[in-house]
């Protein structure tokens, strides 16, 4: 499509030297100073034409400094009417900024770049501000040039990114095209998106990861654009991002995606062992430093804003293992530990060094904390960070952190290949698992851990969070998923007959108390959820245990050890069943449910029935009041024969993950709060501008 050209005269191909930015006085003030540059943005906005009448207008503007702020700020101001009446203007501006982009000159790009941007947000933050009934692309572009404008910006964008040209230059571009896909909240509604799928910018974006030294420098940005672009409108149309990323197979593009994943939780993880450590010099002086600097820095509003930081790289790593079969792979790939590869381009994390700081900036001391030469991957780092956050979600953010994390791991769990890697015995790595602090223990496990199959952190995972969150704000939701995560585990054992080496009785323990606390918070926790669906599942992976135990579990005495559990437990159980048996008469809110509990207990009705007469005879036979262990496991291993158990069906069998349309809202809301962020911390220092100018010209 042809672009059609409004009210002005072609730029001269000639670039002359950048002229002195010109100061005036202003008419209101008293001595008052006021840039060219200004001037020139006042004369846009009051609606006249500051290119009449002289032909080298447009070469001189593109050699002023932008002042970006003043131009969102105009756009501020103005009502609907106003707007609408600038649309002529704007639509020249817009254009000529497209066209200075095939220019060689630097100055005039670096500042046509800026310049789109500052349209783009100021125009946009109308549409937020209220709901005028126009179309922001006509205000901006004018619908009759659209099409062509956009695909010869998208070309250009295109051309900066994979050229040979400054890393400065991509940085800059980069923020371009974030600030185009984040101009509305609700990305499905942002319509300037369009135009990008047309004008694909996905190989760029590949190329960038694939390329270390490119990466180094823009792999976060870039992850995070596509990411963004993954997005738009996923449950309406075919997106060709969604097709592309699932069908990528380029490995060093998604070892390069995985490695921006790795760095950025690595960082996070760096951060929390260096909090962690800290405290250790005790002593009176150093207690008295920490608290009066708790005093003036809101550590936990920092703490938030650093888990909130995170959720754009833990959706990235969301889609690319619920997308992309190939990623399975890059994710368990073995590599040691290096330094980031992928500075954040804003503030995620305190202390972590954005990309634009200014000379001479202060780098934190990290020597003793510097990493071993220990074999990791990103499932290791990923499963640590997990652990950090699972410790706290009383808060939002943390909550739908942790969410995130567990949403990530139910995928992972789902899927047979990450299984048969993740308990591949050849394949040891040790996994430093963060546990919450509380009164009989520490925070941290003491020494080194164990290198073990990833399955068995994996495990350790839902064990600890499954023992550390029994209160009576439950958050229910996470419960559920961490017990189906161990049961498609589980399931995966079962079906393959892998026998890991892992101590089950944690888990048995674990299960056992959540049951107990249920029964001891019932009468609260009953009017808030179903508490006996979470039940049913518990014991649904006891009753997994009991009918095919035998097919994974590492040795008949594991089989024996689960018999013992629960006759020794079997209070717990018969509470259960009671408590449950109350609910199924009447018409209560949860009588169906409290239904299928009492038939899920019938398997672990029948062992303790069986079993406990049994035990009791031979204590008796034997003239003892009570039996150590060995005794009682004797007695379950002489009396194997005589127990009928039923075969109950599914028990292996579970409703596999879909993100449509149980998590729609919650992915939607996630990505609206992740846009929210990227636009407010989108950001053109002068150092960077500069050294984007140095760097061009060097280059050119």
């Amino acid at each position: 499509m042809t672009t059609t050209t409004p009210i002005t005269p072609p730029i001269s191909p000639t670039a002359s030297k950048p002229r002195p930015i010109l100061l005036r006085k202003s008419s209101g003030g008293k001595g008052a100073l006021k840039e060219k540059i200004v001037q020139i943005y006042e004369a846009f906005f009051k609606g006249t034409d500051p290119s009449v009448g002289n032909p080298n207008f447009w070469d001189e503007l593109f050699l002023l400094k932008v002042n970006t702020t003043f131009i969102e700020t105009e756009f501020e101001k103005l009502s609907g009417d106003q707007l609408l009446s600038l649309k002529d203007n704007i639509n020249t501006l817009f254009y000529k900024c497209v066209l200075t982009l095939k220019e060689d000159y630097p100055i005039r790009i670096v500042n046509a770049i800026q310049t789109i941007c500052a349209l783009v947000r100021g125009i946009f933050k109308k549409s937020i501000g209220g709901d005028f009934g126009f179309d922001m692309i006509d205000i901006l572009i004018g619908f009759d040039a659209a099409e062509g404008l956009m695909q010869t910006l998208i070309e250009h964008c295109n051309h900066f990114l994979t050229g040979e040209h400054s890393d400065n230059l991509k940085g800059l571009v980069l923020k371009l095209l974030l600030v185009l896909v984040t101009a509305t909240e609700n990305v499905s509604q942002n319509t300037l998106l369009e135009y990008v799928m047309i004008n694909s910018v996905y190989e760029a974006i590949v190329l960038l990861l694939g390329n270390p030294t490119m990466r180094q420098a823009h792999g976060h940005d870039a992850v995070l654009l596509l990411t963004i672009l993954v997005q738009y409108r996923k449950y309406e149309s075919a997106n060709p991002y969604i097709v592309k990323l699932s069908i990528l197979d380029d490995e060093l593009a998604l070892n390069g995606y995985a490695q921006v994943v790795s760095s950025a939780l690595t960082e996070y993880n760096r951060l929390y062992q260096q909090k962690n450590i800290e405290p250790q010099n005790t002593g009176f002086f150093s207690s008295f430093t920490n608290m009066v600097g708790n005093m003036f820095i809101p550590e936990e509003s920092s703490n938030v804003e650093a888990i909130k930081a995170n959720d754009s790289i833990l959706l990235a790593l969301y889609e690319a293992i619920h997308l992309n079969r190939n990623f399975i792979t890059t994710l368990t790939h073995s590599h040691t530990h290096s330094a980031p590869t992928t500075p954040p381009s804003s503030p995620v994390t305190p202390g972590t060094p954005s990309g634009g700081e200014e000379p001479g900036t202060p780098k934190m001391d990290i020597t003793a904390l510097e990493p071993t030469n220990q074999p990791t991957n990103l499932l290791v780092t990923f499963l640590e960070y997990s652990s950090i956050i699972m410790q706290n979600t009383r808060d939002e953010t943390r909550f739908n952190n942790a969410k995130l994390c567990l949403t990530i791991m139910t995928c992972i769990a789902e899927d047979q290949y990450a299984n048969s890697l993740m308990h591949d015995v050849n394949m040891n790595f040790r996994v430093p698992l963060h546990r919450m602090p509380m009164r009989h223990r520490k925070g941290m496990v003491d020494g080194e851990p164990p290198s073990r199959p990833l399955a068995c952190s994996f495990l350790d995972l839902m064990v600890e969070f499954t023992m550390s969150h029994m209160m009576k704000n439950l958050p229910m939701e996470l419960y559920l998923k961490c017990l189906g995560i161990a049961h498609r585990v589980l399931c995966y054992q079962k079906k393959c007959r892998v026998r890991l080496q892992y101590t089950w009785k944690g888990m048995w323990t674990a299960l056992i108390n959540l049951l107990k606390f249920m029964m001891s918070n019932e009468n609260y926790l009953v009017k808030k959820h179903d508490i006996f669906n979470l039940c049913s599942k518990v014991v649904n992976i006891f009753n997994l245990f009991i009918t095919y135990g035998d097919t994974f579990l590492p040795s008949p005495s594991s089989y024996d050890d689960l018999y013992y559990e629960i006759i020794r437990m079997h209070q717990v159980f018969d509470n259960l069943y009671s408590m449950a048996l109350r609910y199924t008469s009447g018409e209560g809110q949860w009588k169906d449910s409290a239904v299928r509990l009492t038939n899920h207990l019938v398997n672990v009705r029948a062992i303790i029935n069986h079993f406990t007469p049994k035990v009791d005879s031979w204590a008796a036979a034997n003239h003892l009041s009570s039996l150590e262990e060995e005794q009682v496991l004797q007695v379950v291993r002489d009396n194997y024969d005589t127990l009928t158990l039923k075969l109950q069906d599914s028990l292996d069998q579970y409703e596999r993950y879909a993100e449509q349309p149980k998590e729609t809202a919650f992915f939607t809301q996630l990505v609206r709060s992740i846009i929210t962020d990227v636009r407010k911390n989108i950001s053109f220092s002068n150092y960077q501008i500069q050294t984007v100018l140095q760097q061009f010209s060097t280059i050119s």
